[in-house]
């Protein structure tokens, strides 16, 4: 929301689609690498990141399993930064962001996912 009023005044429309991706087949659709996840214009806003052991994404799924530990200017965030949100999506929107093309691999379900959603499903 402290982005959209500059966004709106420069012309942009804002669209924020929120997906709760709740199973293994919307995880595989979306192509998660980690969770969580947001993503501006498609891509992850920070490729960049560690997982670690979380306690209540493994007492959801009965196992243990690991979340996204969000890295930015050489710390580490449990939970993204409000300025890691906030230039990630000016970055996009005004140009400097990565214009290289991701390779081109073959998805696949990361392990730890795969732990986390067969455990749900159980």
């Amino acid at each position: 929301m402290e982005v959209a009023g500059v966004l709106e005044s420069a012309g942009f429309d804002i669209i924020l689609n929120k997906i709760n991706v709740t199973s293994k087949e919307l995880a595989i659709q979306h192509k998660f690498l980690s969770s969580p996840t947001i993503r501006v214009n498609g891509k992850d806003i920070s490729m960049e990141f560690k997982e670690s052991a979380c306690r209540e994404c493994g007492d959801l799924c009965g196992d243990e399993v690991e979340c996204r530990v969000w890295i930015y200017e050489g710390q580490e965030y449990n939970e993204p930064p409000k300025a890691l949100i906030i230039n990630a999506i000016l970055k996009e929107v005004y140009g400097g962001a990565s214009a290289e093309a991701a390779p081109s691999v073959p998805y696949v379900l990361p392990k730890n996912l795969e732990v986390f959603f067969a455990g749900r499903k159980e």
